[in-house]
């Protein structure tokens, strides 16, 4: 329940045959620079705009005058990067996403329709389809003890990398203000209650509630 087949609809990204090379989708974070940089050069000129080198907009998206795009990054068809959105670089944002007010992005996916709407940090991390981050929440990256990131399941699963986010399926909602700490696995159609601090891997088809209580949805 955490390889890339198992959380993703690869249908909704430019980036499907990129994932495809993959097992695991945080084996995908080290090249996520490069592979946007290939991709962008290869965009159709009458759909997509260089606004700046290596910043690709689609002509379709609308991009407050206050939001800063970092280079690399592509942004998808019809989606909306609202004031003061601040993305560093290395940002695939799909077709019909919401980045909003004050959302920080650094070395992401997003797939398609994906919402990270208000107050937000994602940083290597990859957000599927219709995903959906609350107001507050963010994606901690890095662990307190600067120790390579591990996923928490049974057994273990070295990562062998310094900096990853979560990794959150198709149709996931997470609650505001909560936590996702480095290696979150949330599958696919999974919600997470507000003001909570997720660890490990969440199956598919659940709910995370208070105290890390995780219940089946019904």
């Amino acid at each position: 329940m955490y390889t890339i087949p198992e959380l993703y609809d690869l249908s909704h990204t430019l980036a499907a045959d990129y994932l495809r090379s993959f097992q695991y989708p945080w084996e995908a974070l080290k090249g996520i620079k490069e592979f946007i940089l290939n991709l962008g050069s290869t965009l159709p000129a009458e759909e997509y705009t260089e606004c700046q080198p290596q910043v690709w907009v689609h002509k379709t998206a609308k991009v407050a005058p206050t939001a800063y795009l970092g280079a690399p990054c592509i942004i998808g068809a019809g989606t909306e990067v609202r004031h003061c959105a601040f993305i560093r670089g290395s940002a695939l944002v799909g077709e019909n996403c919401v980045v909003g007010n004050s959302v920080e992005l650094k070395n992401v996916i997003l797939f398609d329709n994906v919402q990270v709407p208000h107050y937000n940090y994602v940083g290597d991390s990859i957000l599927g389809y219709k995903s959906h981050m609350g107001a507050g929440s963010i994606t901690s990256n890095v662990k307190s003890d600067k120790q390579l990131v591990v996923i928490h399941t049974q057994p273990p699963i070295p990562t062998g990398i310094k900096k990853v986010g979560a990794m959150l399926g198709d149709c996931v909602e997470v609650g505001c203000n909560s936590v996702l700490n480095p290696g979150t696995i949330i599958g696919r159609n999974s919600n997470v209650y507000p003001l909570s601090c997720v660890r490990g891997v969440i199956p598919e088809n659940s709910i995370y509630k208070t105290g890390g209580i995780i219940a089946e949805k019904n």
